[in-house]
């Protein structure tokens, strides 16, 4: 007969868990979006303001994506810094 100690944690599915919950819509995204990208592989004519660029279409998408997932992670970080304030 096995014996349980008072000190041993209740086992929690795996999905239930906080951090996997907020993390599995970011996995799933992120894997279509890299899909995508890499399924767009010709070359496309770019420009931004006054030069032209030719360069393949996924090289273009994963820069916006990168872009993107940069632009993410400043607004979350700055939004959990401004709610973890206190007034003086």
């Amino acid at each position: 007969m096995a014996q349980t100690s008072s000190d041993h944690k209740a086992h929690t599915p795996f999905l239930s868990r906080p951090g996997v919950r907020r993390l599995a819509p970011f996995v799933l995204i992120t894997a279509i979006a890299l899909v995508f990208i890499f399924e767009n592989r010709e070359s496309v004519e770019i420009r931004l303001l006054v030069p032209e660029v030719t360069m393949p279409l996924w090289g273009a998408l994963l820069i916006a994506w990168g872009l993107g997932m940069l632009a993410c992670a400043v607004t979350v970080r700055r939004r959990r810094s401004r709610h973890t304030r206190r007034p003086q």
